[in-house]
């Protein structure tokens, strides 16, 4: 008998799984505007999707239409998810403007931040919050805290 592997090829450790309402209308809505490829997807006898994985780059996400039989609750069922989704992409500005032409609502302009990213923030029509981030410099853990405690100290 063949040995499997304990972690499928191609999969990273940990693994977001995003409960969705709306997950057929999520999943273009990621290959849209992230470039999202899907693996595959089952379908339920009700027509919804029971589970689906997508790649973003080289990450994985598993999702499925929310089952509230099952516990599997979307943000917009429990009135918002505290979970922040971060998504480095070759060009932040273009990434934004195509997520909010495509249904998604600014939560933070895109900026230059002190750690070395341009970055913002946005929410999906899924519920979902997303640091959108463009690496522009490399800053050490070192440089960060000094430019994070001037941050403070000068109020900005």
């Amino acid at each position: 008998m063949k040995r499997v592997s304990s972690i499928p090829e191609g999969q990273h450790t940990p693994t977001p799984y995003l409960a969705i309402r709306g997950a057929a209308a999520a999943i273009e809505f990621y290959k849209n505007v992230f470039g999202a490829r899907e693996a595959f997807r089952l379908i339920g006898p009700d027509g919804r999707i029971g589970h689906a994985e997508i790649a973003i780059g080289d990450s994985h996400i598993m999702l499925a239409d929310e089952a509230p039989d099952f516990g599997h609750l979307s943000p917009h069922t429990v009135g918002g998810c505290p979970i922040k989704l971060h998504l480095y992409v070759e060009d932040a500005d273009a990434t934004v403007d195509r997520a909010v032409k495509a249904g998604a609502t600014l939560l933070r302009p895109l900026t230059d931040e002190f750690y070395g990213d341009r970055a913002g923030m946005i929410a999906d029509p899924f519920g979902y919050s997303w640091f959108i981030a463009t690496r522009k410099e490399e800053v050490s853990p070192q440089e960060m805290q000094r430019r994070w405690s001037a941050l403070f100290e000068t109020g900005s």
